[in-house]
């Protein structure tokens, strides 16, 4: 059975996913979209550091899902270019959450009792 601090975790990572993907239909900025998903994954690798990877993917999908929604839904087309960057966005996921794993690691090296 799922614990509830996990629920509330994975939900914390959906929201962030669908904040990216808000951020990068409303601003149109990859610089800020990826700026954006990274500190989300750092967040979450650094509170959960097991399986880091998954946080890249949940948050990171919200992207190219938002960018497929604003497609159908809003008419706005995007170019080849846009839908690469979109993707990309997994990439700065997966840095942002191994990055908050190594500092999750390192605090925890600073102050363990010898």
């Amino acid at each position: 059975m799922i614990q509830r601090a996990n629920v509330l975790i994975y939900v914390l990572a959906v929201l962030l996913g669908l904040a990216a993907g808000m951020l990068e239909i409303t601003i149109n900025d990859l610089l800020v979209t990826a700026i954006f998903v990274m500190i989300a994954t750092m967040v979450l690798g650094f509170m959960r550091p097991q399986r880091a990877w998954r946080w890249a993917i949940i948050v990171g999908i919200g992207v190219p899902l938002f960018r497929l929604g604003a497609y159908f839904a809003l008419n706005q087309n995007s170019d080849r270019a846009q839908i690469w960057e979109s993707a990309l966005s997994l990439v700065t996921g997966m840095v942002g959450a191994y990055a908050g794993v190594l500092g999750r690691r390192g605090v925890e090296e600073l102050f363990r009792s010898h």
